[in-house]
Formats: C-alpha cells, sequence, structure tokens
C-alpha cells in the first residue's frame, strides 16, 4: 500500500494555527475552526486515512474495528501511542476529557494506534496489562509493524489524526500539550457535520477489558521499599491508587488512600492518589511520588494525615524550579530517594525522579547547603541533573547531562561510590551522578551517541556492551556491592559490579511469566526493587504479575509474598477484592469529597412517580478566580442508598469531569413507582480544583443534598427543575 501524502493536511494545521493566533475572542477562535472544517468537508482534494490492516488484534472490543464499516459516520480520533512513552501517558486525560464529554452516539470514537518502540512492546499480552495499568478504556489495534504509522508518516509519539466521518484526514496534532486544540476541534467538528447531516448515532463494539477480568489484591505495584524500622514492607499499589504499609509475612497493617484515583489530602480514608509509583521512608512519614497526581505527597503515620508537599495537581513543564512545596509545578515523578546534604549528618534531602522532564530534581527537607556554596530553604524544589531534553547524555556539569525518562533511583553513599544509580529507562541504561559535583557518568547500557534512544537489547556484559531494554528501578546493596537492576521489558532481575562496570543475569529467562522454578524463574515487567537490611533478600515489585516477588540473593530461591487483608481490618472502598477488573457490578463510586465537608441542604423537593427532576449545577467562581487547566475537577452524584439509585436512570452519566464553568453537568432524574409515599434525599458532590490570579492553587469539595418527599402517583406528566446554586471564593 502507498504512502498516504499528507502534506497538505499538514499545511493546512499549520496555516489554522497561524489563523488562530490573531483571534482574540472565543466567537471568532470558533468560527476560524468552523471555517476550515467546512472547507475540509467540501474539498474535492481530500486525503483519506486507509483502512486497519487484517490479521490485527484489537483490545477493549468484541471484535476487529473496520474505519470504513464501522466507523463511517463518526468523527475519529486516532491516537498514536507507544506504552513506555511518557509523553503518551501526559495525553490520556486529553482523551479522557473527549470521551467525557462526546460519547459514540454523538458521534466521537478514539482509537489508540499502538505503534511499538521496543520489541517487548510488539506483544498484544503486554499491551494489554499497559491498558488495564493506564485505564484505558476504548479500542485498542495492535500495529505491531507499525503499518499505519508509516503509510501516514506519522514521526513521534503521541500523535493525535483525526479523520472525518467519510474517512477523511482533517488534522494532525503531533506531541503533548494539545488539549485544549482537540477539544476545540472536536466540539465544533461535531456541530459542523451534525449541521451537514453527516454524523451517526450507531454504536460500535466497545467493551473494556478490565470490567470481565477477576479481582487481585495487589494491581500493578509499581515500588517497593522497607520503612524506616526495616520491619515493614511499603508498596505502592499502583493499579488501586494507594499506599499499602504490611509486614514482611504480607499482613497489611494500614491501607492508604483507595480502589479509585483522585487528589484528595486528609485521613488514611480521605486521601486519594493517581497511579502512586515511588516512595520513600523517614522515620514516621512516607515520601509518596503521586506520578499522574504530578505530585509528591506526605504520609504520616504517627498523625495519619495525608498532606501534600510539591505539586498543583496539575502536570507542570518548568525545567528549573525553585519555589517553596505547593507552589512548584513537576511533571510525572516516578522515583523517591533520600539523601543527605553536603557536611549534614541527617537525612535532609528527598531526590526526584522526574520522569516527566526527564531530569531529577532535589526537594530540601531542611534549610541545606549545596553545591558550589549554594543554600537553599525548607520546602524548595528544583532540579538537579538533566537539561530536559531527552537524550543520553553525560556531562560534568550536571545542568548539561540529559536523561530519558529516569524511572529509578538508589543511592550509595559509602565513600568510594558516593553517588545516585538512576535506571534511565528510555535510553536503557543505568547511569551515576555524583554527590560531590553532580558529574554523570554511564555505566552500562545505552550507545556512545547521546541521541541514540533505540541501543536496547538483552546483553550481559561490560559497560555498553552490555543491553538492556526499558528498565525502571535500581537498588543498592552495601554488603556486596551491587546494584540490582529490574530489566523490565526483558522480564529479568540483573546486577551490576559498578568497579568493573559489569552486568550479568541474575534470574529470569527473559519470558513473560509467573514461575518459581529454579532453572525458568519468570517475571512479567517488574518495576520495583528493595535490598533487606542484611544484604541477602531482594524484594520484587512484579508489576504485571500482580504480585510481589522474594528472591534469596544466597540460594536464588524465588517465592511469592502472599499478601492478607486482616478480616479486622477496616477495608471500605479499599478491600481486598477489588481487584484490576473491579469496575463493573456496584454503581457505588468512591466519594471524590471529604466526609467532613459541609452540606448544602436544598429545599425539599415534592413529586409524584413518574416526574423528572432535572438538576442543573451552577457553581460560580469569583471574579479573581479559575479553574486550574488539567485538573480532576469532577462531578458525581452519591448513590449512596436504595432510594438514590432508583432515582437515577441507567441512561444517566452519575460522574463526570467540569473543565469549563460554561459547562456544567445536568442531570436527570426519574422518579419510580417504587418511591411512592417515601422521603428520600439524593447528594451531588464536586471537587473543584481553582488557583488565583497570583498562582496560588487551592481545592475545595461541595456536597448538595436534595430532600425528596414523594407522594401517590397521578395521571398527568410533571417535571421540576432543581438548580444548585453556588458562589466558591478563597
Amino acid at each position: 500500500m502507498a504512502v498516504v501524502d499528507t502534506s497538505k493536511v499538514i499545511s493546512a494545521g499549520n496555516h489554522l494555527e497561524a489563523s488562530l493566533i490573531d483571534t482574540t475572542t472565543e466567537q471568532q477562535r470558533d468560527a476560524v475552526i468552523y471555517e476550515y472544517i467546512d472547507k475540509a468537508a467540501n474539498s474535492p482534494d481530500k486525503v483519506y486515512v486507509p483502512d486497519f490492516k487484517d490479521g490485527l488484534e484489537w483490545l477493549n472490543t468484541t471484535q476487529p474495528i473496520s474505519m470504513y464499516n464501522d466507523l463511517h459516520g463518526k468523527i475519529v480520533v486516532l491516537d498514536f501511542f507507544t506504552y513506555c512513552c511518557i509523553n503518551c501517558m501526559h495525553v490520556l486525560p486529553d482523551l479522557e476529557a473527549v470521551e467525557e464529554q462526546f460519547s459514540v452516539e454523538d458521534g466521537v470514537v478514539i482509537i489508540g494506534v499502538h505503534s511499538a518502540k521496543f520489541p517487548n512492546e510488539k506483544t498484544s499480552a503486554n499491551i494489554l496489562s499497559a491498558v488495564l495499568r493506564y485505564d484505558i478504556c476504548h479500542p485498542v489495534v495492535n500495529d505491531h509493524d507499525a503499518t499505519l504509522w508509516q503509510l501516514l508518516e506519522i514521526q513521534c509519539w503521541p500523535s493525535f489524526v483525526i479523520v472525518g466521518p467519510e474517512g477523511d484526514i482533517l488534522l494532525i496534532l503531533a506531541g503533548e500539550g494539545n488539549r485544549e486544540k482537540l477539544m476545540d476541534f472536536i466540539r465544533i467538528a461535531v456541530d459542523c457535520y451534525k449541521a451537514k447531516g453527516l454524523l451517526s448515532n450507531h454504536s460500535v463494539s466497545v467493551a473494556p477489558i478490565k470490567d470481565s477480568l477477576p479481582p487481585t489484591p495487589l494491581s500493578f505495584p509499581g515500588k517497593i521499599t522497607l520503612d524506616s524500622t526495616g520491619e515493614n514492607l511499603v508498596v505502592s499499589d499502583s493499579g488501586h491508587h494507594r499506599i499499602l504499609l504490611m509486614t514482611k509475612a504480607g499482613v497489611v497493617k494500614e491501607c492508604i488512600g483507595g480502589d479509585s484515583s483522585g487528589f484528595n489530602d486528609g485521613s488514611f480514608e480521605e486521601a486519594r492518589f493517581h497511579s502512586p509509583q515511588g516512595i520513600a521512608c523517614h522515620e514516621d512519614i512516607i515520601y509518596v511520588a503521586d506520578t499522574d497526581n504530578h505530585a509528591i505527597r506526605q504520609i504520616d503515620l504517627v498523625s495519619r494525615q495525608v498532606t501534600t508537599i510539591i505539586g498543583t495537581g496539575v502536570i507542570g513543564n518548568d525545567k528549573e524550579g525553585g519555589a517553596i512545596g505547593r507552589l512548584q509545578p513537576i511533571s510525572s515523578p516516578w522515583d523517591l530517594v533520600l539523601g543527605s546534604s553536603p557536611g549534614s549528618d541527617h537525612v535532609d534531602m528527598l531526590y526526584i525522579a522526574m520522569a516527566g522532564t526527564h531530569q531529577i530534581w532535589i526537594y530540601f527537607m531542611d534549610d541545606a547547603n549545596w553545591l558550589k556554596g549554594s543554600h537553599y530553604k525548607k520546602g524548595s524544589c528544583l532540579r538537579f541533573a538533566g537539561s530536559g531534553n531527552e537524550e543520553n547524555r553525560n556531562n560534568s556539569y550536571p545542568h548539561k547531562a540529559s536523561f530519558a525518562q529516569p524511572s529509578g533511583l538508589c543511592i550509595a553513599t559509602e565513600e568510594k561510590f558516593n553517588c545516585l544509580y538512576v535506571a534511565d529507562s528510555e535510553s536503557s541504561s543505568v547511569r551515576t551522578i555524583s554527590l560531590k559535583d553532580g558529574a554523570t557518568k554511564g555505566v552500562v547500557g545505552g550507545a556512545m551517541d547521546p541521541m541514540d534512544l533505540f541501543a536496547f537489547g538483552d546483553v550481559d556484559g561490560k559497560a555498553m556492551e552490555a543491553k538492556l531494554q526499558h528498565p525502571l528501578d535500581v537498588a543498592w546493596n552495601k554488603h556486596d556491592e551491587k546494584v540490582y537492576v529490574a530489566d523490565s521489558y526483558n522480564h529479568k532481575i540483573k546486577f551490576i559490579d559498578p568497579r568493573k562496570r559489569m552486568c550479568t543475569t541474575l534470574l529470569g529467562s527473559g519470558n513473560a511469566g509467573l514461575r518459581d522454578d529454579a532453572e525458568s524463574v519468570e517475571f512479567n515487567e517488574p518495576g520495583g526493587l528493595c535490598v533487606n537490611q542484611c544484604g541477602k533478600l531482594l524484594y520484587v515489585a512484579d508489576t504485571n504479575n500482580h504480585c510481589i516477588r522474594l528472591v534469596n540473593l544466597e540460594t536464588k530461591q524465588v517465592s511469592q509474598l502472599k499478601v492478607v487483608f486482616p478480616k479486622s481490618f477496616n477495608l471500605t472502598q479499599q478491600d481486598s477484592s477489588v481487584g484490576i477488573g473491579s469496575g463493573g457490578g456496584s454503581r457505588k463510586k468512591t466519594r471524590l469529597t471529604p466526609v467532613s465537608t459541609p452540606i448544602t441542604k436544598q429545599d425539599v423537593l415534592y413529586v409524584c412517580p413518574g416526574t423528572t427532576i432535572q438538576v442543573q449545577m451552577k457553581l460560580q467562581l469569583t471574579p479573581d478566580l479559575a479553574l486550574t487547566p488539567g485538573a480532576p475537577t469532577g462531578w458525581q452524584v452519591l448513590l449512596d442508598s436504595d432510594e438514590a439509585n432508583a432515582l437515577v436512570p441507567d441512561t444517566q452519566r452519575t460522574r463526570g469531569k467540569i473543565t469549563s464553568m460554561e459547562h456544567q453537568p445536568l442531570i436527570t432524574l426519574q422518579v419510580p413507582e417504587l418511591l411512592s409515599g417515601c422521603e428520600t434525599a439524593l447528594k451531588v458532590e464536586c471537587m473543584l480544583y481553582f488557583c488565583e490570579k497570583t498562582g496560588n492553587c487551592h481545592m475545595k469539595g461541595i456536597v448538595f443534598e436534595i430532600p425528596i418527599s414523594v407522594g401517590e402517583k397521578t395521571d398527568e406528566t410533571q417535571s421540576t427543575s432543581v438548580s444548585l446554586l453556588k458562589e466558591v471564593s478563597v
């Protein structure tokens, strides 16, 4: 099949971008986009997207999908991605925002086109794990040979190709940071094609796999460490969006967070995380890299409170830093390790693997001196090493070095080492940063060319002769002076002798699986490691196997840790039966707001069976405030009783996101006959994220309660409406 010439589409898109720069109002912007789409719809020189190749494997659908049979009459967003890519992860909330606002029935469909970078990513089973881990619900096709990528001459991950209802390519958006363009373009395209009668409301065979999977105690555990006593394990149960503190025997002692994602501070029960990864423990504090919330959180085991210490909850693009605590935006922190500033005799700093900006950052826990005589105040957060370019570049000057999605950290404080070890995942290498002067050096893996991020493989050897495939963690063992590596995409555990720069496989057949046999041990994309205090036991977060593995470093015997939630444990929303497939069944969802949130009561609503109730949310921000762009502002109907469930039809969405104060939810209720003579109430909640013009950002929970008194049935069809009004200020 011939390559499709998309040059005209790209040129038109560039012209559209230039035209939008000159607009000053939303109306002008909408008019420019409408004119662009209308012209494209009527063009005699349309460029059509090729159909998907026969025989490809599909996920989240009951059957293969055809662009011209199943998707005719739909506006289609093709998301070209590869699941290792941090930038691809960053655009998933953009796609979720589209799905929240436009349904398949509205005429909009998203298709993920997985085009692998690494050989490991070409396997559908591994893509399935990523689809579940990232909670992707739209159809995904495994284009393992990147056929469509090549035909359309796609240049980078991620890329969006927006296709019209007749299969013509309308726009190509490359890279991340295009949410506003995407949302505006889809919104106006729906209006334009609906007016032309070209959109269809037919269904598409979407069937999220997560709804059919069995529960597991752990879901995609990302990282593991020992607490400060050395007697307990701390696990980031990433797929369940929670942190578990457990004994070495696997008995859960504390469960912090819930099975649903969110960005809430508060008690262990109220707090919410979003795909947390790295964890570090100091005294009674657990520090958490809350990856998809772009924040660092602090768990106080004494007060049993979770607080945010760095980040706004929204992805940042700052590559310098220097602000204090929550005023400093960050991007996809992936791992953490504690350290001491020069001359300090105690822990006073936190190193952060900032995967989203390809850098290593520092958080100062106290006032401290730093390199070259600099001094920083408590709470300061800034870059330590890395230019922000995605490269494998070593340099004597830390700011001139470059990393490629650093995902794992460990520290060797012994004088002859005195460095950080970095699992630099996208360059498939392990590197060091000197704690004396910040100089970076390669240890094993990678290539001579700092721009070459494809120097991967599975080869034991010395320095660059050794090859890794997307390593996600490193662990230092001071007893044998070796660095243990989670060579994630090779499904192996390896170790490095840093003085010889020699990398050797410890365990793993190279096949993804779950086997403890001495001769053929199998892992499945292990993502986290830690060594016990005596250096004889290695704990492995075996991510895609949803379990913790124990490796005896002396005998090389492997066993699985059984995670147990005691019957006396208060599980509420977080029980061990909630697993990777917990999306189906009950309509009851985890609260967005803390249970202590004040309730705003409405007047009693007097209705009768058969009445339609329209509930319109009308929140208002004071003029000095604005919604935090990209933050997870959301609403939800609290289905906390049988009566509340009965009021909400199955066709009514019970939760969603608010991306604009001009587009707030309208909830339609229907009073059934079974509630005749009942007194009940319905609660609607909202977690609002907003910022002042000064840059200070806040989050506030709001809960409305609508008392409802249901009388006897009448023959008349009735309807009524309720407005949930509230002005929000600081």
